[in-house]
């Protein structure tokens, strides 16, 4: 079968080399590409992206190897396409974009907990502080929450977290 002079097959190829392409520029550029699209929330580019190499994949190796009609070839290639993009979306994306970015804690778990000044903290400025904990620790920038100094070494108590930064008060135990 030919479409617009062409073969069906010779275009099922082209359309997987120029999908196959513009999949790998997209894994290259994608934090790019995703802002583009931040407004619309329906048009998710790998899944397009995928569904297109994929079916024209499909298409291309059932041309090659089935005597079928290029139309029964194309409404299976179609089918199978939606099917793995599906499983794609289900079982791949979607968990991936509700994960947390880090298994070991939440900004907002931190709140309530206490920790060691580890660079002495201004009255009206940044310090650092070392929270220990059972997946390690971590440091994390601080503010001196009563705009009092506090000195390295100090036990302090996390009462906030504001823009990635830890609101402390002293620790008296």
């Amino acid at each position: 079968m030919e479409l617009f002079g062409v073969p069906i097959q010779s275009l099922y190829l082209y359309t997987l080399i120029a999908f196959g392409s513009m999949t790998f520029i997209y894994i290259l550029f994608s934090d790019v590409i995703e802002g583009m699209f931040e407004g619309m929330p329906v048009v998710n580019p790998t899944l397009i992206f995928s569904f297109f190499t994929l079916f024209s994949a499909c298409g291309y190796i059932f041309e090659l190897i089935h005597p079928f009609s290029s139309i029964l070839i194309m409404l299976s290639s179609i089918v199978i396409s939606l099917l793995l993009v599906t499983l794609l979306n289900i079982f791949v994306l979607i968990p991936l974009s509700s994960a947390e970015e880090s298994i070991a804690f939440t900004e907002q778990s931190l709140t309530g907990r206490l920790a060691t000044v580890i660079t002495s903290i201004p009255p009206e400025g940044f310090g650092e502080i070392m929270i220990e904990g059972i997946s390690g620790t971590i440091a994390k920038p601080a503010i001196s929450f009563k705009n009092v100094p506090i000195p390295s070494g100090t036990k302090v108590l996390i009462v906030d977290i504001k823009q990635g930064n830890a609101l402390v008060v002293l620790y008296n135990e």
